[in-house]
């Protein structure tokens, strides 16, 4: 009896002499007082980057936040973002990965969760030369166009006759599905009734059951000695595995007899992967890794971007009928916008830039792990830590912004301010060696869907609410889904027979 009790009782004393032993060797940054055992744990307000923020008001642009045994050192200002992802960059390049993490990417065998090395290099390079070059997003960019458009007959065949208010996101998560999934796999999961197939559905639920295994031991994660209270489900994780496989390799198969058949490779990412797998030695599960990799990354961050976007232009009708303006000028009620005018029309680029300054999809990013002992803001971070970018923080700071509160795209008219690494001031795609691959696909497909959206309809606030009425919050989470879908009334602005899907076969 006695022993189980004096490891109860010691267990404190240990974590408190771990504390004590890191602030007597490192100058680590201030923060709020860690509990024994959880940390801060349970200090953190479910909106982390919110909490963050206030947190930074208290202790300085540079604090520290224990989650159970790790040291997680937060940075909430553009000077300190440039030493984390430019300066000291190579000591700061690799990932925290949790054991959910370690089954769901392959024991990092993708680039979202691989270390900083050989295999990191050769992934991301695949990547930006191939997969996300120039060339090959003009290719694809008609699939692109095709879903955009699928998502207007939509949107006006639901509310044209009737003048009702629709939910943004049903139509939103939808156009992302279909070109995330044409994109990847070059093939619309569709039945001849226009219903999602078998293998549509397979795929949605993988999704899914990936989010919920990558959530369920999140707490248990900082708690190493705690563990075998919270023992990993190996069924659980050994089952989705297995149900990825099996999908990937089923359309892996229909994908090498389609190229058999016809002898060339089509231009998705899939068949640019097989392409490329002995001349980049790429293992099977590398591509399998990749591919779910660019599937998370293009389910959701469209979606809720544009979301964002069109919950504050239907708050701000000013700017939307400004936008509106500038559409009818570049291309009149006679025909549909394209990728193409995008550069024709500046003021829509703004809104995009403002859009993702207030609200970006990742406002925390994923923490950066230190490789070796490192200094950030005159602060030691030892080997082994998180090191987070509050961008969200970043992108309000009044000390870089005026009016950093307002949404006003006009300041970027008056100021050019890049959004792809280059100012960090603004980073709603990271920088440095983990920037993201795919931000000017990003950038692209936002700003054609917002463009779009306000070309065909005005959208107004449903009948009784208010603009200023509309809920601005988040939901907690990596990504900033809002709190509540915004609601809108949509009316058609063009001719009726500009409401068509221009329907493309895949590429």
């Amino acid at each position: 009896m006695a022993s189980p009790l004096l490891i109860l009782f010691s267990l404190p004393l240990a974590v408190v002499l771990y504390h004590l032993f890191y602030r007597l060797r490192y100058r680590i940054p201030p923060g709020p007082r860690p509990w024994p055992v959880v940390g801060n744990l349970y200090d953190v307000k479910p909106v982390r980057f919110r909490c963050f923020a206030e947190w930074a008001q208290l202790f300085g642009p540079t604090f520290s936040v224990w989650f159970g045994s790790t040291l997680n050192v937060i940075v909430s200002s553009s000077e300190l973002a440039k030493e984390v992802l430019k300066e000291k960059d190579g000591q700061l390049a690799d990932r925290h990965r949790s054991r959910s993490a370690v089954k769901l990417s392959r024991d990092g065998k993708d680039l979202i969760w691989a270390d900083y090395g050989p295999h990191y290099v050769k992934v991301r390079k695949v990547c930006t030369v191939v997969l996300f070059s120039p060339k090959r997003l003009e290719l694809l960019r008609p699939i692109r166009e095709d879903e955009i458009t699928v998502m207007v007959e939509s949107i006006y065949q639901d509310s044209a006759a009737s003048g009702k208010s629709v939910v943004i996101k049903k139509y939103l998560a939808s156009m992302a599905f279909h070109n995330i999934t044409r994109l990847v796999f070059g093939k619309r999961f569709v039945n001849s009734e226009g219903e999602v197939d078998k293998q549509g559905q397979e795929f949605k639920a993988i999704a899914i059951n990936g989010l919920k295994l990558g959530a369920s031991l999140a707490v248990s994660e900082h708690i190493p000695w705690l563990r075998w209270m919270f023992p990993l489900d190996e069924d659980a994780f050994t089952q989705h595995g297995v149900r990825m496989e099996r999908l990937t390799r089923e359309i892996m198969q229909e994908h090498t007899l389609a190229r058999q058949k016809t002898g060339g490779a089509k231009q998705h990412f899939f068949d640019a992967l097989l392409t490329l797998k002995d001349e980049y030695d790429l293992s099977e599960d590398t591509i399998i890794a990749l591919l779910w990799d660019m599937i998370a990354a293009g389910m959701d961050t469209p979606a809720i971007s544009v979301e964002w976007a069109m919950a504050e232009l239907v708050r701000n009708p000013r700017v939307q009928e400004k936008v509106q303006e500038e559409l009818d000028r570049v291309i009149g009620h006679e025909r549909i916008m394209t990728e193409l005018d995008i550069p024709n029309l500046p003021y829509l680029q703004c809104v995009v830039k403002e859009s993702l300054r207030l609200h970006p999809p990742t406002p925390l990013m994923l923490p950066h792990r230190s490789n070796a002992d490192v200094k950030i803001g005159g602060y030691d971070i030892p080997k082994g830590s998180n090191v987070h970018v509050n961008v969200w923080a970043i992108a309000r700071d009044p000390k870089s912004w005026k009016d950093p509160l307002e949404f006003r795209p006009e300041r970027f008219l008056e100021e050019d301010v890049d959004i792809k690494g280059h100012d960090f001031r603004l980073l709603p795609f990271g920088a440095g060696r983990r920037v993201c691959p795919g931000a000017q696909l990003g950038i692209d497909l936002a700003t054609s869907m917002i463009g779009h959206l306000l070309h065909h309809f005005r959208w107004t606030p449903p009948a009784g609410v208010r603009a200023e009425d509309i809920d601005m919050g988040e939901n907690p989470g990596t990504v900033t889904y809002m709190r509540t879908p915004v609601e809108a009334v949509p009316t058609p602005r063009l001719p009726a027979d500009l409401y068509k899907r221009v329907a493309v076969v895949d590429i």
